[in-house]
């Protein structure tokens, strides 16, 4: 797991995932300020509020099968596929598109609690 830019998590991130596996793989992260410092992750989130290197990032990782999270109100329209909506509650926006693009499969699930889902061009509301 990767995070690119400012990390939001600190710590938290680090305790939560300390220990834990999934399908019998750990799990590691790495912190970068650029992408060429970032070495191949599954996952990466973009923590840049700066647009153009939040843009530039998602372009290089467009072709990859890298899934892409981010919290920027504009990060699924710039191409992410994961975008977090931060309020009182934590709800999440998926671009089925760019995941489809790169080969990701989203779980039925993840689309079923998203508040919405980028198809096709246009996001439909789910909840």
């Amino acid at each position: 797991m990767g995070i690119l830019g400012p990390d939001p998590f600190g710590e938290i991130l680090d305790d939560t995932l300390r220990g834990r596996s999934e399908q019998g793989r750990g799990f590691r992260i790495v912190r970068a300020e650029r992408l060429s410092e970032l070495p191949l992750c599954q996952l990466v989130y973009i923590g840049y509020t700066e647009a153009s290197q939040r843009r530039q990032a998602l372009a290089e990782l467009r072709t990859k099968p890298v899934l892409t999270v981010g919290d920027a109100p504009e990060f699924l329209t710039e191409g992410g596929v994961i975008g977090f909506i931060v309020d009182e509650r934590v709800g999440m926006n998926i671009n089925l598109d760019q995941a489809r693009a790169v080969s990701l499969t989203i779980q039925t699930k993840m689309l079923e609690v998203s508040s919405g889902v980028l198809f096709n061009g246009a996001l439909r509301r789910m909840r």
